[in-house]
């Protein structure tokens, strides 16, 4: 009989569902909430309100496109945190009701632990144990995997993640949120050694971003009171050398913990893997090192239900098989 899992995923503004059967993922739906542009950022009211609005039609699509019905499904999989509290509340309070109405388990499932294990989604699936450089919004880790199950975060943001400080200096250059994408994309036509900033050494295998942002914010302050239109006459370059500065950063730590643990099996996901550079500064660190590289699909970097759906059919793999309605959404839910 085949295994059949709907993942739901909602833990900022995106409410997506998925469906895997047997490994394989089958749809992948997702709906984006736009609105929040307008504020330069995710109001968190606006986004449990849009996920309510949501997420059974994005459900309704996920099992048409997999030619099933609820009937058919062997479990319910749902991102319990990290998150927003309010989106996350709507997943999972939607996960619970399925799993009782139909006595299947319910699956929770850890965000940042759901973006490493997307790389089983598709061939080539790396081997253990592999490096996975999670980098999004919220997050910046060098997490050790082991197992489907077993995972160790060996380096980490002490402050800002990299992708709010993307998002935080694309804000100082005017530019619209969400920044990272429109960074990435003015950084094509620019010189990434145009400018220089300074960055805060960070001990180990950790990192901070709190000093770059600042050496950004007082080199655009100065050079806007010599020049109002520096930034204007100067927005590819600097797009450029920021993004070129961010990603060094990352891969300074990525090659240390490499040399470290001897693994040079290496993985990227998170929301800002889907950065354009990140994924080719990783292909030329794999020709240069002797790395093997694994780079998710862009469908899969961003906040998505496939990589719930995948993570849930390994726990029903490993024997999680209850119907537990006493597990909660936990917005700071610990890796």
């Amino acid at each position: 009989m085949a295994t059949v899992i709907l993942g739901i995923e909602s833990s900022c503004d995106e409410t997506a569902a998925s469906i895997c059967i047997d490994g394989e993922i089958m749809s992948n739906e997702v709906a984006t909430q736009i609105i929040h542009r307008q504020y330069g950022g995710v109001v968190p009211e606006l986004a449990s309100r849009a996920h309510q609005q949501n997420i059974i039609p994005v459900v309704d699509r996920a099992l048409r496109l997999a030619g099933i019905t609820m009937k058919d499904l062997s479990g319910i999989a749902f991102t319990q945190g990290p998150g927003l509290l309010g989106s996350l509340l709507v997943g999972t309070s939607f996960a619970k009701g399925v799993a009782f109405s139909l006595s299947i388990p319910l699956l929770p499932v850890h965000h940042m632990k759901a973006h490493i294990l997307s790389h089983f989604i598709d061939k080539p699936k790396p081997d253990f144990p592999f490096l996975c450089l999670t980098v999004s919004g919220g997050h910046t880790q060098i997490v050790k995997v082991s197992g489907f199950q077993t995972m160790e975060v060996i380096g980490e943001t002490t402050d800002d993640a990299v992708g709010e400080a993307f998002d935080k200096a694309a804000k100082m250059l005017g530019l619209h949120y969400p920044g990272g994408p429109e960074i990435d994309l003015l950084a094509k036509k620019g010189n990434s050694r145009a400018f220089s900033f300074s960055k805060t050494s960070m001990q180990e295998l950790n990192f901070s971003f709190s000093g770059i942002k600042t050496s950004i914010l007082y080199f655009l302050r100065e050079k806007v009171k010599e020049n109002p239109d520096f930034i204007k006459d100067n927005i590819n370059d600097l797009a450029a050398s920021i993004q070129f500065s961010l990603i060094q950063m990352l891969f300074e730590k990525l090659e240390m913990a490499s040399k470290q643990t001897g693994i040079n099996e290496i993985a990227i996901a998170g929301g800002v893997s889907a950065n354009s550079l990140i994924r080719e500064t990783l292909h030329q660190r794999g020709i240069d090192l002797g790395w093997n590289v694994f780079v998710p699909k862009f469908e899969y970097c961003t906040d998505n239900a496939a990589m719930i759906a995948i993570s849930g059919y390994y726990q029903l793999q490993n024997g999680v098989n209850e119907v537990d309605l006493e597990i909660q959404a936990l917005p700071r839910l610990p890796f």
